[in-house]
């Protein structure tokens, strides 16, 4: 990605970047020292870097599609998904789910796992609008997914912490 800086006299305190097209524009106070606007613009770059590797994911894989599947297969279509998609912002959950609007956001973390362990993550996100705990209805439903205790131990594997063991063990592992 290439960067253009404006230094501005105008500008007094604060750096912003915007995109056009692959070149990252960066506007800076004049006199903003180097060390410090090339550790701004290394943050920027991360950023517009995680952005568009989010875009990248959610258009290539259709996770609604995905929803709408195991709806009718394991939740008799009971479940409204409105949104789920990618994000580049969890760091240390696979999946989050708000079951009052019915939105899911899943890892992008995940986009480089076996599938059958990202529709595990959907499917307990999934369940989580119907039962928004972790109690034994909530497990009933994530364990009609067949492979639900391999993609359990395999996230486990991948360095899966959560502060309530519970998850884990309440499925009956």
């Amino acid at each position: 990605m290439e960067v253009k800086v404006i230094r501005s006299p105008r500008r007094r305190r604060t750096i912003s970047a915007r995109m056009e097209g692959e070149v990252m524009l960066v506007s800076a106070p004049q006199h903003t020292p180097e060390a410090e606007l090339n550790t701004v613009i290394a943050k920027f770059r991360k950023r517009f870097e995680r952005r568009e590797l989010r875009k990248e994911l959610n258009l290539k894989q259709n996770l609604l599609g995905a929803c709408r599947r195991f709806n009718e297969q394991y939740f008799d279509n009971q479940i409204d998904v409105k949104s789920i998609e990618y994000s580049t912002e969890q760091t240390s959950k696979w999946g989050v789910c708000n079951h009052r609007n019915r939105s899911i956001l899943i890892s992008h973390r995940l986009a480089g796992m076996p599938a059958w362990v990202r529709d595990y993550v959907i499917i307990h996100e999934m369940a989580h609008i119907l039962h928004p705990n972790h109690r034994a209805r909530f497990w009933i439903l994530v364990n009609r997914y067949k492979l639900s205790e391999r993609a359990r131990g395999y996230l486990i594997a991948k360095g899966y912490d959560n502060e309530d063991q519970t998850d884990i063990e309440g499925a009956g592992l």
